[in-house]
Order: C-alpha cells, then structure tokens, then sequence
C-alpha cells in the first residue's frame, strides 16, 4: 500500500498542473498515475497526420510556465508533447509519477481514499484527483459488418503508422476535429478517399504561420512581449462568447465570413451544398482549418451521406452508394460523457459516481461533487469552452483545488460540497445553458447527455466569469466532518 496525501489521476494538461500548483502551494506529498508511459494525455494519444492545436500556441500553455520558443501560431500535436514532457521534467513531477498505472477502482473509505490498479497495486490517499480528460476514450460506430473488412480499420486517435496509405482506396467515416486535419494531411498520398459525413461543419479560415526570427527574439528575451502576445490573444478570443453564450443572432458575421470561405474555395454549387450546414453556426464545434475544403474538391475525392454498412472491401452510405475501400479510418470524435466514470469510484457510502451521473456529470463548478468527499473533478462537467483556451479553465481549476485544501487539509478530516449549494448552481448553469447557441433553436450534438438531452459538457459564460467563481473557496459551500465508517 503507497500512501500519499493527494492522488491524482491522469498526467496530461489537467493532471500536471494541477500537481505542480500543489506543489508550488507545499502540498508536496503527491502521486500521479498515469495508465499509459508517457505524459501527454490526449496530445501524446493523437499522432494522426496533420495533428495540431485549433487555439494560438502562445495562449495554449500554463500561464506560470508560458514556452517562449513556439514555432507556429497553431502548434502540432509533438511540439505540445514536448512542452508537457518538458514542463513535467522542469518541475520535477516525473518522479512523482508511476506509468503504466491504470486505475481500476477508488474508494472512499471514511478517512482515506484506496485506490487500486490494474497490475493489483494499491494506493491510500486523503485527497484524490480525478484528471483523465475528455477526449480520451475513442468512439466508433457499431457499424453493421465493420468485422467483416478485410482492409485494416482504425480510430484517428489511434492512427495505426504501420499502415501504408501509398495509392490506397481510403474510406474515412466522420467529419469532425481530426478528420480536417488529417484528410488534407493524407489526400495527396492516396489513389482514392470517400468522406462520409452525417452532417457537415461549420469551418472558419486557420491563420496559421511560423513565427519570425523577431517574435522569437522577443518571446525569449522580453517575458513581457510574451504576455503582451498572451493577453492579445485572449481578449481576442474571448470577445467571441458573445455569439456563443449571450446572444446567437451575433454569429451572424461568423457565419458570413463562413459562407464566404465555402464559396470561395469550392466552386462546384453540387459539393458546395452537400459541405453547407443546415444548423446554426456554433451549435456544433466550430472547426477552423485552411485546406479541409481544398482537399475535398480534388478529383479522386468523393464526399458521401454518412455510412450505413461496410461490406468485406466498401463502405455503403444511408443512401445506397457503394464505396469500395481498401482502409477505413474512424474520424468519429471520442466518448466524453463517461471519460471518469470508466473507472469504479465509489463515494459515501458506496456511492456509485456512475450511478450519480447516470442522467449527466453534475459537479459544483465542475471540480466538486456532492457525496463524494475529499475528491476533486478536472475538465468535469460543464467546464468545456467552445471560444477559448481550454488551458485558463484548467488553470483555474487548479488553483481553486489549491485554495481548498490550503485551509481544509488543516482544520478538517472530510469536506464535500452541500448538496443545495450544487443543485442551485446545476440549476443556474441549464438556465443559463437555454440562451446559449448550444441549447437554442432544436440545436442537437454531441455536447448534450444522449439520454437527457442536457448539455453537461461546456462553460455557458465568458472564461473570466468562470475565473471570477473560483478564485476564492468558500467554507460555507461545504459540509465538514471529523473521519467517520
């Protein structure tokens, strides 16, 4: 049994800065463990072609550990890697770290949390830290008879590299996130590619470029050109909430300059209404790229209905149509409403986090959940952003967990949040969630619970507001107890 005060679960973006936070604040005696051998999370997960961050770099990273030495606005997934690694080796988290450590059960057990791994290790500690992430777990289709492919099939999240696509007839299924960003990476490699889309997305202009000699310069030398670049970029993004969370009828513009770009590079009126969205702009995760819709208008590219069948070497669309197919890539997205609750955790009085979640992640603002004491919730629920950098809300996160437990770990053996105080702020976020593009107007997508229709994965306010709500913890929002069985 390794005892630790604080266990957190998951070494990626969520998971490191959270445990360095802790760290910096004395909360020293920490593990961190990690299922896979590496840091990284989704960035270390994701290697498919073309793989690359939609928020600016420099706004992609900690605030207390900016990197001065991006080499583009948008940076690719191995330059992100390679600043987690880096960051992990700075602070000297990777000692605290065991790999290849993946949780199969946490427990409360009135005083402590036991926890225990896959390999049989077991682990007590008297906080834990759930930091697993939202696109983690990979999800594909039950399409009827993908088993029966004679051609290799794999999810972009798990891009098999041993797979040559050289002259290949390639069938890729989902048209999200990662599809636009590795179709155009693949395009030119293969003898032919079907794109099979339910519903196509909303695609924004991606500006993105190396930074100069200059930029460099500066970032490196000049830390305050590095915030100057930082907050440039954040009150930029952050203007856009408008559209998203206040008032809809804003993204009109968005839209235009949308439609434009549809327009503009794709000349064919047959392709270019089978590419344009019949929803509100935003409703959707809006995708930014500069080459997806180029690559779709190449002549041995065939954009199809979404897929229905696969047969021994095709795919068949709901329509009928036949594509034959050598190799078959999954770009369908991940499963984000059970990332935690894969994991057994078991609360007061052997409550069932997923029996809790049954309906939805619910959590007080998103990092607290009512019945599960001494436990803290990472990227949960609601806490998503469909305007800027995931990174301040993790941040944020983090520094709430910090000021919980400076004052808790000393005057308390258990604290959780009071039901009420939960309940009326889940209140407040689906009110609040009903005028955002989100919820509004029959707006239908992954963001919302499949079975409630609830949107229990995005933020429905500015990140600044969401900062203002946990830049201090308050003792009346919690219920305190001395160590109870």
């Amino acid at each position: 049994m390794t005892d630790a005060d604080v266990l957190i679960i998951g070494a990626g973006f969520s998971g490191l800065g959270v445990a360095a936070l802790l760290d910096r604040a004395g909360i020293g005696s920490l593990r961190i463990l990690e299922a896979a051998d590496d840091v990284g999370g989704t960035w270390r997960d994701n290697t498919y072609p073309g793989c690359a961050c939609d928020i600016p770099s420099p706004l992609y990273s900690f605030s207390f550990a900016q990197k001065p030495g991006w080499t583009r606005l948008f940076a690719g997934q191995g330059e992100i890697l390679d600043y987690l690694r880096e960051f992990a080796h700075r602070r000297g988290l990777l000692d605290r770290i065991d790999f290849g450590a993946g949780v199969e059960r946490a427990r409360w057990c009135g005083d402590r949390w036991e926890v225990s791994t896959v390999d049989g290790k077991r682990y007590r500690a008297r906080y834990l830290v759930t930091a697993m992430g939202l696109l983690h777990h990979p999800a594909s289709p039950e399409l009827p008879g993908v088993e029966t492919f004679r051609g290799p099939v794999f999810h972009s999240a798990r891009w098999d590299h041993d797979v040559d696509l050289a002259d290949k007839r390639v069938a890729v299924i989902g048209t999200g996130a990662s599809a636009i960003q590795f179709v155009p990476a693949i395009v030119d490699r293969v003898a032919g590619l079907t794109v099979f889309q339910r519903t196509p997305p909303w695609v924004l202009p991606k500006a993105d470029r190396a930074f100069d000699a200059r930029h460099r310069r500066l970032a490196r030398w000049f830390p305050p050109y590095r915030w100057y670049v930082r907050e440039r970029l954040f009150w930029r993004h952050e203007a856009r909430a408008a559209g998203f969370v206040r008032d809809p009828a804003e993204m009109a513009k968005t839209t235009a300059f949308a439609r434009r770009q549809l327009a503009r590079q794709v000349p064919d009126p047959d392709l270019r209404a089978r590419l344009t969205p019949d929803y509100s702009i935003g409703c959707k995760r809006l995708l930014i790229s500069g080459d997806w819709y180029p690559a779709l208008t190449r002549s041995h590219v065939d954009v199809r209905a979404g897929a229905a069948e696969v047969l021994p070497d095709a795919v068949v669309d709901v329509e009928g149509s036949v594509a034959v197919a050598d190799v078959i890539i999954f770009g369908t997205g991940f499963d984000a409403h059970h990332n935690i609750t894969r994991v057994e955790i078991l609360g007061r009085d052997g409550r069932s986090l997923t029996d809790a979640w049954r309906d939805g992640g619910e959590a007080y603002l998103g990092t607290v959940v009512s019945g599960f004491p001494n436990m803290f919730v990472m990227a949960g629920p609601n806490t998503g952003l469909g305007h800027n950098s995931q990174i301040f809300m993790i941040e944020a996160q983090a520094r709430y967990i910090v000021r919980c437990l400076r004052w808790m770990r000393q005057r308390t053996d258990a604290f959780e949040v009071r039901p009420e105080v939960q309940q009326t702020f889940l209140d407040w976020v689906q009110d609040r969630m009903m005028a955002t593009v989100w919820q509004s107007g029959g707006c239908h997508s992954w963001y919302q619970h499949p079975r409630t229709g609830r949107n229990t994965m995005l933020w429905p306010d500015t990140t600044t507001a969401f900062w203002r709500r946990t830049r201090r913890a308050r003792k009346s929002d919690f219920l305190a107890s001395s160590a109870t069985r």
